[in-house]
């Protein structure tokens, strides 16, 4: 048995990882796994960065901060597997979220009309508003900027973004420290039981394809460990399966909720696995299709063109300047060509290519694989615009100034 650490933390996408442990798909590939449970993203980084753990349940943003250098100590990263599509969504507190919509299953079904409600709201509110993010290179952080953006609102002018673990949000909420939040589940839907938020926003709605969580390693662990490597991911995408199995639903919320992982009540993991999400506290649960992805529809496929649209993002937001040198950077630490050596030889059905145009299907689409036709979800923007991974610049240029 070889044994590998991964660090985590108490978020329902770490699925994955617990359901690879706990059900033996690890041990079945001869890995001993072990998790650890941290309480920051900072803490999985590090633990990451300075060989503590060889794996990690991680941001996708942070995993290529990290590799360009722009979080703490610059250790070149890669990404073989995406853990999670999507799972995260935008909480309120009932204040600010009354300036909006009175029908909160219309403020999610509608994200461009919530976007301009929340941006004059934003200006009438009683002080500048204060929105929790999970890590400034998270991507609840970047989508929340899009999002935001599209309706005249600069996060870095017009909202305080203010950086706390997930598990701390909805305790900042109550107390009157945030006024909303955007983070992975269960935290939103624990917000929404104690009364003390309401969700207003979904991750799926801003970008239905939205990359989240990724399996991170050290570049220099992953070349000098390939096969150890293999079998981990080979265990990570038979988990993964399982988890996205509706058949499966309720025992998964039973091992997530154990103390040792995300240490919450089975009731407010289930939202999230039924992608059926109750939005304020006493309202009926509202359908949500595609919340979160465990597996279907290559969903732990590592696009580079995803890689490069957070590198577009951070580019936008002056938070590194662009250089060919920094995008390149960016596309290779999801490396597609990991997933498919792992996966290939088991006849695993995978993309031919390794980017697409992100945001230009509106439906279920068929592409070329390896061994057949894969079918596609959609992955629209809200707004409507495609990302060209071949023409970032022209992109960016499209945003206004």
């Amino acid at each position: 048995m070889t044994p590998i650490a991964a660090a985590f933390l108490p978020l329902t996408d770490a699925a994955p990882l617990i359901a690879a442990r706990e059900l033996g798909f690890a041990r079945d590939e001869g890995v001993d796994l072990s998790l650890v449970r941290e309480s920051s993203w900072a803490s999985v980084r590090d633990r990451l960065i300075y060989k503590q753990v060889q794996a990690a349940h991680m941001l996708a943003p942070l995993a290529v901060a990290v590799s360009l250098g722009l979080s703490q100590h610059r250790a070149a990263l890669v990404a073989p597997f995406v853990l999670s599509v999507n799972g995260n969504a935008l909480t309120l507190a009932p204040d600010l979220a009354a300036a909006l919509d009175p029908n909160p299953a219309a403020r999610v079904a509608d994200p461009v009309a919530c976007a301009h409600d929340l941006a004059a709201a934003i200006g009438l509110h009683r002080r500048k508003p204060v929105i929790g993010v999970v890590h400034r290179f998270s991507s609840h952080a970047l989508i929340l900027r899009y999002w935001l953006g599209f309706a005249g609102v600069d996060a870095d002018r017009d909202v305080n973004l203010r950086v706390l673990s997930p598990s701390l949000m909805v305790e900042a909420l109550r107390g009157g420290e945030i006024d909303g939040f955007i983070a992975g589940e269960p935290w939103n839907s624990v917000a929404v039981a104690q009364g003390v938020g309401e969700i207003v926003a979904l991750g799926a709605g801003i970008w239905a394809r939205g990359v989240e969580k990724v399996l991170a390693c050290r570049a220099d662990w992953a070349e000098a460990h390939p096969d150890p490597l293999d079998r981990l991911l080979r265990a990570l995408d038979r988990a993964a399966a399982w988890c996205d199995d509706a058949v499966n639903r309720d025992a998964l919320a039973t091992l997530l909720s154990r103390p040792d992982y995300i240490d919450q009540p089975v009731e407010h993991l289930l939202p999230a696995l039924s992608e059926r999400m109750t939005l304020v506290d006493g309202g009926t649960s509202t359908s949500a299709p595609d919340f979160l992805l465990f597996h279907r529809q290559a969903a732990n496929f590592p696009w580079r063109s995803q890689a490069l649209w957070i590198y577009s993002q951070m580019v936008r937001w002056h938070m590194i300047p662009p250089s060919a040198q920094a995008e390149r950077a960016a596309a290779d630490v999801f490396r597609s060509d990991l997933y498919r050596r792992a996966l290939g030889a088991g006849g695993a059905v995978m993309p031919g290519a390794s980017m697409k145009l992100e945001g230009s299907l509106a439906a279920p689409h068929g592409v070329g694989s390896r061994d057949g036709r894969l079918m596609l979800g959609p992955d629209l923007f809200f707004d409507g615009r495609v990302f060209d991974p071949s023409a970032i610049s022209e992109y960016l240029a499209g945003f206004a100034p």
